[in-house]
């Protein structure tokens, strides 16, 4: 098959309705590697159930409607796609508990014509489903590598925040673990990618990798600590690139320069000093 636009554009993505338990919030913070200094009393205050907060990027796990993408009636071929980028708008801390809806749309698709694939805009509300009151949006960019040339606009395409070319004005390492990803796929992704060695091999891969949006969490983790400390409700927008996988067990160096309302960063991973995500935004809450 190959893409129908207007089909794909008008695609029922389901919505979804979640209950989150505290277990869920402890399990989501402590899978992006919160809680390996068991004496950092800030990063308790997202594992310990009295004072339990929960990290901003824990909305990519809010209202997932699953790998619909899959599905014949796309057209689209799944095997050829990547996340290519993402950012999350907060509009208030997110609940350590409660219930929430999310609702998912396809914004737009660009046709980058034949053997240059396509590129899905996707949106993502997540509510408060006792109140309505809106807690996140997300945006995600999914490019599809098998299926340019079906005849779709052309544009609009986003552009990438830009990078500073000067050195960056601090940085944080933090390492993942090598389990990390077998814990992180506990929230919901369970792309075998992450977990089968053999299916790793097929994709070209030596180990099974870290899910793009681990790597996410790891990075607004730095950002949590380096600009906000450790306090969600400062914490307002991010937006970034996916560059490269990461491996479980390495480490992830987040590179930032101070911006007005906020910041641009990228990251790195240490052990083979590889660009991991790039052109990345961050903004405080007004």
């Amino acid at each position: 098959m190959t893409i129908d636009h207007d089909h794909l554009l008008n695609y029922p993505i389901p919505e979804i309705r979640q209950t989150i338990r505290w277990q869920d919030t402890a399990l989501y913070n402590f899978s992006i590697g919160l809680g390996q200094d068991p004496m950092d009393q800030a990063q308790l205050d997202f594992l310990y159930e009295p004072r339990l907060k929960a990290m901003p990027s824990m909305a990519v796990v809010l209202g997932y409607p699953g790998f619909w993408i899959r599905n014949p009636d796309t057209g689209v071929d799944w095997t050829q796609v990547l996340h290519g980028e993402q950012s999350i708008i907060l509009h208030k801390p997110l609940p350590a508990e409660g219930e929430i809806i999310g609702r998912s749309r396809i914004t737009s698709i660009v046709d980058r014509g034949p053997g240059k694939g396509a590129m899905l805009y996707n949106e993502r509300v997540v509510t408060d489903a006792r109140t309505g009151e809106k807690l996140a949006t997300l945006e995600g960019t999914t490019f599809a590598r098998g299926d340019g040339g079906f005849g779709g606009p052309t544009g609009p395409i986003k552009r990438p925040h830009p990078e500073p070319d000067r050195a960056p004005d601090l940085t944080v390492d933090l390492a993942t673990r090598p389990e990390q990803a077998i814990v992180y796929r506990l929230n919901g992704d369970h792309n075998p990618l992450h977990i089968d060695p053999d299916v790793a091999a097929q994709a070209g891969f030596k180990q099974p990798i870290l899910h793009g949006l681990c790597t996410f969490g790891v990075v607004c983790h730095g950002l949590m600590k380096a600009l906000c400390g450790y306090d969600p409700a400062r914490f307002g927008r991010m937006d970034l690139r996916f560059s490269s996988p990461v491996f479980p067990g390495e480490t992830i160096r987040t590179e930032i320069w101070h911006e007005d309302g906020g910041a641009a960063f990228r990251a790195r991973v240490v052990e083979r000093d590889k660009v991991v995500v790039s052109n990345g935004l961050f903004r405080f809450a007004a």
